[in-house]
C-alpha cells in the first residue's frame, strides 16, 4: 500500500531528538502519507473528525490520543466535525531516538512493547488522554534535557495505561514477535497460507506441540485464538484488495480463504464494523498522492 500514499519528509534533522506542532486550526489539509518517525498525535475540540491509520477508518470524539508507529498510513480528515478551534498536538521523533541496547532494558520493556504494537497504531483511552493532555501542551514550552525526560514520562504513561486499542488490521512492519522462534513460524505459514484451510492439527505439528498446548501458547503470545489470528491475517489481506483492486467481494472472499461469502461477510463486519462492501466505498475520495 505504500506506493499509494504520500511519503512525509518531515523537518526533524538527524541531530534533532523530536519536534512538537501544537496548532488550532478548523481543517485538515494533509493527504494520506507515512513517515519513518513515531508520530504521536492529541486532537481536542473534534468531534466528528475522521481517523485513518492503516486500514482502520473511524470517526473520533471530541477528545483522542493515538500513537503511530513508523511508516504505516495515517491521517486526519474534517469529515462530520464543524468546530473552528480544533487544538492538534503532533510530536514526532526519530525512530533510533531510543536504540535496541536502550530498549532492552527492564525498565524500558513497558515502552518497547507499546513501541512494537505501535506498528499497528493504537488509540489510548479517553481517560488518559484527559489525564495527560497537560503535559502533552506544556511540551512545546519545555528546553534543554528536560524535554527528553518529560517525553520519556508521557511514554511511560502510556504503556502502563489500561484500555488501549490497536487500529489497523496489517502492521506496518512484517512482524512483531516477542523474540519467540514457534511464533515467528506460526506467523509466516499464516502468511505462505492463509488462503487455504489451516487445521490445528496441521499448525500445531508445526511448532512440536499438542493442540491444546498450541491454543494456550497463540493466547498467551497474540491475545487471540488461533481461528481468530488466522482471520486477522486474511481480513489484512482483504482490506488491501478492497481498497487497490477491482475484485470482487465474492472473488475476495474466496482469495483470501473464507469457505464462504456470508462466513466473510460475519467475520469482516466484526473485525471493521462494517460490510466489505461499506469499508469500500468508505475508502472512495480518500485524498492520496501517488
Amino acid at each position: 500500500m505504500d506506493k499509494k500514499f504520500h511519503r512525509e519528509i518531515t523537518p526533524l534533522a538527524p541531530e534533532d531528538s523530536f519536534q512538537v506542532f501544537d496548532r488550532v486550526k478548523d481543517d485538515f489539509d494533509f493527504p494520506i502519507h507515512f513517515h519513518p518517525e513515531y508520530e504521536l498525535n492529541f486532537i481536542s475540540n473534534g468531534k466528528g473528525v475522521r481517523r485513518i491509520v492503516g486500514d482502520s477508518l473511524e470517526e473520533i470524539d471530541d477528545i483522542e490520543l493515538v500513537l503511530v508507529g513508523p511508516n504505516i498510513e495515517h491521517c486526519w480528515e474534517l469529515y462530520k466535525c464543524t468546530s473552528k478551534s480544533i487544538n492538534e498536538i503532533t510530536i514526532q521523533f526519530h525512530n533510533d531516538l531510543f536504540d535496541e541496547k536502550m530498549l532492552s532494558r527492564r525498565i524500558f520493556k513497558p515502552i518497547k512493547d507499546m513501541f512494537d504494537r505501535s506498528n499497528y497504531g493504537i488509540v489510548f483511552s479517553k481517560k488518559i488522554a484527559f489525564e495527560l493532555q497537560g503535559k502533552i501542551k506544556a511540551l512545546s514550552k519545555i528546553d534543554s534535557i528536560d524535554y527528553l525526560m518529560e517525553l520519556i514520562s508521557i511514554l511511560q504513561d502510556l504503556a502502563n495505561s489500561r484500555n488501549q486499542r490497536l487500529l489497523s488490521t496489517y502492521s506496518s512492519q512484517n512482524k512483531v514477535f516477542e523474540n519467540s522462534d514457534k511464533i515467528k513460524k506460526v506467523y509466516e505459514f499464516i502468511q505462505e497460507n492463509f488462503y487455504r484451510k489451516i487445521s490445528l492439527s496441521e499448525i500445531s505439528e508445526l511448532v512440536n506441540m499438542s493442540p491444546v498446548s498450541f491454543n494456550r501458547f497463540i493466547k498467551k503470545r497474540t491475545g487471540k485464538t488461533f481461528v481468530d489470528y488466522t482471520n486477522d491475517t486474511r481480513i489484512s489481506y482483504s482490506t488491501r484488495w478492497l481498497i487497490e483492486t477491482d475484485l470482487s467481494i465474492s472473488e475476495i472472499s474466496f482469495k483470501c480463504g473464507f469457505n464462504n461469502i456470508a462466513n466473510f461477510n460475519r467475520v469482516f463486519k466484526k473485525s471493521k464494523n462494517s460490510t466489505p462492501t461499506e469499508f469500500r466505498e468508505k475508502f472512495e475520495g480518500i485524498k492520496r498522492v501517488l
